[in-house]
């Protein structure tokens, strides 16, 4: 895919008239779990499935664990007719970016250039929350996610709550559903609490010695939390995608000019302290 100055100016577009959205609708959960639910498809034996925007696609939106994601899609469509150029590939990992980042959590950085796919994976790829540590460990490590993913994924349930008529279960589960923060993993090792969500691949993360070393973390430690998913939420945005290489030489012609610019600065601060001691 050929990545122009023309659409990355509607990338930059379409973050805007996102952050407008998600925020007059309050719908940055379920615009994090449609993004989460198109690249959680991906096998990294096979190479299928993943952020291809093939969730728009009636018979993936229709799997039992992408009920109600058809609200997210339609939410889209709206940027989608302003910017065409814009893959829904790109427009959904975009979506659910800014989600992130309009309810308080950390910024993660963005790189366009998805393709869209018709091509739809069979069902039954996405996690069971109704299942276990070996049932996240298979579902994640065949993404190539690794255990830290795990975790700090299932850290974005910080978001929104469940619907028993699109999954079986009802409520929050934390006090604040439109709060990215930390919250998940404090109520976590509280145990149960009247009123809160707790799903048993939530109890999983506890339950597992190591899975609970990584909840007493981020519970302890938000930024350690907020670092830790930034990074594995663009992992995933990224399965099975390789940035463009136009992108590429231009981001590395920034970290350049970013270090030659800070090795002036350096040098000249030696200088003039060289002088001073003269």
């Amino acid at each position: 895919m050929t990545i122009g100055k023309e659409y990355l100016k509607d990338i930059e577009k379409a973050r805007r008239d996102l952050r407008a959205l998600i925020s007059s609708k309050n719908c940055a959960p379920i615009m994090l779990r449609l993004a989460w639910h198109d690249a959680g498809t991906y096998d990294a034996k096979t190479m299928t499935g993943g952020p291809n925007g093939s969730i728009k696609n009636e018979a993936e939106y229709k799997h039992e664990a992408n009920n109600g994601l058809k609200i997210a899609i339609d939410l889209c469509e709206e940027i989608k007719e302003k910017y065409p150029r814009v893959t829904y590939a790109d427009l959904y990992q975009l979506a659910g970016v800014v989600a992130v980042e309009v309810t308080g959590g950390p910024t993660i950085h963005f790189v366009p250039g998805r393709k869209d796919s018709i091509i739809s994976p069979d069902e039954g790829r996405l996690p069971d929350a109704r299942k276990g540590s070996s049932h996240l460990r298979d579902v994640f490590h065949r993404m190539g996610l690794s255990d830290v993913d795990i975790v700090a994924l299932s850290g974005g349930h910080t978001l929104g709550r469940a619907h028993r008529e699109r999954s079986g279960f009802e409520g929050p589960w934390t006090n604040d559903p439109l709060k990215f923060d930390n919250s998940y993993f404090v109520e976590l090792l509280k145990g149960e609490s009247e009123g809160l969500l707790k799903l048993p691949s939530d109890k999983a993360l506890v339950h597992d010695p190591k899975f609970k070393s990584y909840v007493t973390l981020y519970a302890k430690d938000e930024e350690a939390f907020f670092r830790d998913y930034a990074r594995s939420h663009k992992k995933l945005s990224e399965l099975g995608f390789t940035p463009p290489s136009c992108l590429k030489s231009t981001l590395n012609k920034t970290i350049a000019a970013i270090f030659i610019s800070a090795a002036v600065v350096i040098l000249s601060y030696i200088y003039e302290t060289s002088k001073k001691v003269e």
